[in-house]
Parts: structure tokens; C-alpha cells; sequence
């Protein structure tokens, strides 16, 4: 995420009700952590992805709804 990215804002928001729901969820600044940002592989922003056991089981860039997220989390 970026905080100059329009898209990045409007899925925190979503987010934001995600982690409401028990779901762990971690921001990362592309400006900010751009090392962490390459070894992710983020090519576009926003990214999400869904980690299990710091292991990369799937994403999807782009904003999304709520619901959309959760049918992503839920596999």
C-alpha cells in the first residue's frame, strides 16, 4: 500500500471491517519498506496476500469488497 494510492485508501477502509472480524491483517508501505515490498514480489499496489506459516498461499491486487475478501480468505 501507499498512502498516495487511491485504491490502496479505499480497500483499507474494507480492511479495516476485515480485521473486525477476527482476521489478521498487516499494512505494508511500499515508500517506507521497499525491501520488504520487492521480497514480497508487490509489482502493483494494492496487494494483498493471504500468508499461512510466513508462506505465501495466494493474492490478488486491486481494491475489492468485503465480501469479495472473504470469499479470497476463505480459499
Amino acid at each position: 500500500s501507499a498512502p498516495w494510492c487511491e485504491h490502496c485508501q479505499a480497500l483499507k477502509s474494507t480492511l479495516e471491517v476485515v480485521k473486525q472480524q477476527g482476521i489478521s491483517v498487516q499494512e505494508v508501505n511500499v515508500d517506507e519498506e521497499p525491501k520488504r515490498a520487492k521480497d514480497a514480489r508487490v509489482m502493483n499496489i494494492p496487494t494483498v496476500v493471504l500468508a499461512e506459516n510466513e508462506q505465501e498461499v495466494r493474492r490478488f491486487t486491486g481494491a475489492k469488497t468485503f465480501n469479495e475478501i472473504i470469499q479470497f480468505y476463505n480459499g
